[in-house]
């Protein structure tokens, strides 16, 4: 099985990143495959609405946005990481998820997959719950089965993650039950 992770941060090398790499480090101890989409190294352009993808299962821009939707419809697990900017996450997820709606179009091609959601902000309540709530209404609008931390609604860091031992605690629960879920659903198929 394979999960994805997105890093919607427009900075390299910085916190969103961080999150995702100690968060799929956990799947590939437990036996998955790992992919990675860094939106500091994609370029995806905004949504125009033009409402071409009703007709097909491509988009019109041409950008990197293609290649993404090879790796979500690959995955079987997505975890999303955002920085918080002014309260949410930013425009460049923002485009991303605007322009999933190709996917959602296109036989739900998310549906059933399972979902994590990572924020950080500059301090312990920075809007990170709000973020993690954001990106799992993008979630649930594709059908997606949404997991936490087993204690809360995912993993909720500050600024720099990795002198927050705390907050990435709660990156390490999301990627440990995005496993267990993922397990779980395998081992049901194995039954059948």
């Amino acid at each position: 099985m394979k999960i994805l992770g997105i890093s919607g941060s427009p900075r390299k090398g910085q916190n969103c990143e961080k999150m995702i790499v100690a968060a799929l480090e956990i799947a590939k101890e437990r036996g998955f495959e790992t992919d990675t989409v860094f939106l500091s190294k994609e370029k995806i352009a905004p949504c125009k609405v033009c409402g071409a993808c009703i007709e097909k299962a491509s988009c019109v821009i041409e950008d990197n946005m293609e290649e993404v939707y090879e790796k979500m419809r690959a995955a079987d697990g997505i975890i999303v990481a955002s920085p918080v900017y002014m309260g949410n996450y930013p425009a460049q997820l923002k485009a991303l998820f605007d322009r999933s709606v190709l996917l959602r179009r296109n036989k739900f091609a998310l549906k059933n997959k399972v979902g994590a959601a990572l924020s950080v902000g500059g301090s312990r309540n920075g809007g990170q719950e709000k973020t993690v709530q954001s990106i799992q209404d993008w979630m649930h609008i594709h059908g997606m089965i949404v997991v936490g931390d087993n204690s809360h609604f995912g993993g909720i860091t500050w600024n720099p993650v990795e002198e927050d031992s705390i907050g990435m605690q709660t990156v390490s629960e999301t990627a440990k039950k995005i496993c267990e879920v993922l397990e779980l659903i395998q081992n049901n198929r194995d039954k059948d």
